[in-house]
């Protein structure tokens, strides 16, 4: 893979038009920080698009990405995810998919997130990207990176970048209905912990070869997601899953124990956590305050809420409905949240609004 003339036509305009450090021959805007993201559907900006999958774990048609891209881009929203604005704020370009063919200013940094994927290898094994795959790839990618720019200078772009991380939620939801979970062999706690352990082994890797600034998001109340609400027993209307609410509480309660001990083991670690439970639930269970329509569950689907993954038509089930003003929704489709909603949390974690992130906010971590 060759960096193009236009990477350094690029690097060469900044030179000159903005103030600028160079890292050997190659000059980056001062405060120049690089974004990179791991996790699933909640930042996958559309490495789906590119391995062998089913539509199941793919959002590669219409009315995905329509509201901002004007077109399918394979981010589940009906547009922007969190990195996405991440990037805006951070004053990076928008970052597309590691895997989008001919994509090379990883200067900015890469994008490795995958629908469906979890913490644990055997989370939805060959139908997606888990996390060990996608360190795998940044470790392609930190030799790519040390061949362009030199061994020095590839670690002054990895040592300052952030490390972005949305995972977990795939690994608890194929235990709903599932005769062969790996949760049949353990506690819930043990479970939650085995999730949290590989996850930890990915930071360890990553802090090795410099990586010193992380943000996670916690789990959203996916339990009460239109995905899942469809789910629950007929007659319990407007109930949530909670199987799957246990087992995402547990696993924020875990993550904000566990990262204090993991910042006092590795010196120089700093970290921002995100509420993403606190922060939809408020939306679900009090709209209009947040700008959104009361009784408006998800944009896009079939079924009770919605909640049938039905949006675009090229799964099972065929049949769906699509609301006129997606800005009324939380949801767009049965499981994924509209940019409005994603856009309010990116903003808020941004500037390390108190009780939605901490102990540093984003804007702290992408400066020196």
């Amino acid at each position: 893979m060759m960096i193009s003339l236009r990477f350094y036509f690029l690097v060469l305009y900044a030179s000159i038009t903005i103030p600028t450090q160079c890292l050997g021959d190659i000059c980056l805007p001062k405060n120049h920080v690089a974004l990179f993201i791991f996790g699933d559907s909640v930042v996958d900006a559309g490495n789906n698009n590119y391995i062998n999958t089913t539509t199941d774990f793919q959002v590669n048609f219409s009315p995905y990405g329509e509201s901002f891209f004007r077109y399918p881009t394979g981010r589940p929203s009906n547009g922007r995810l969190i990195p996405d604005f991440i990037a805006e704020y951070a004053k990076l370009q928008l970052i597309p998919p590691y895997l989008h063919p001919g994509y090379e200013r990883y200067i900015d940094g890469a994008n490795f997130a995958s629908i469906g994927a979890g913490a644990l290898d055997e989370t939805r094994q060959g139908l997606v990207i888990s996390l060990n795959a996608q360190l795998n790839y940044f470790n392609n990618l930190e030799t790519l990176l040390k061949q362009e720019l030199g061994e020095k200078e590839a670690k002054v772009l990895l040592d300052r970048a952030v490390y972005f991380f949305s995972i977990g939620s795939n690994d608890y939801f194929v235990t709903i209905n599932s005769n062969t979970s790996l949760l049949q062999s353990y506690s819930k706690e043990e479970y939650v912990n085995l999730v949290i352990g590989n996850m930890t082994n990915v930071i360890k890797e990553i802090y090795k070869k410099g990586g010193r600034k992380f943000v996670f998001l916690g789990l959203g109340p996916w339990g009460c997601s239109p995905l899942f609400k469809a789910l629950v027993k007929p007659g319990n209307t407007g109930a949530c899953l909670e199987e799957l609410t246990t087992l995402v509480k547990l696993h924020n309660k875990a993550l904000s124990e566990f990262l204090p001990k993991l910042e006092s083991e590795l010196k120089g670690l700093k970290y921002s956590t995100a509420d993403f439970y606190t922060f939809l639930s408020e939306r679900i269970n009090n709209p209009s305050k947040y700008g959104f329509t009361e009784g408006k569950i998800a944009c896009c689907g079939t079924g009770p809420y919605r909640g049938t993954p039905s949006c675009g038509g090229k799964r099972s089930v065929k049949e769906y409905e699509l609301c006129e003003n997606v800005n009324d929704y939380v949801y767009f489709d049965s499981g994924h949240p509209s940019e409005k909603a994603y856009q309010q949390f990116a903003e808020l974690i941004w500037s390390g609004t108190p009780n939605v992130s901490g102990p540093y906010n984003l804007e702290t971590l992408f400066e020196h």
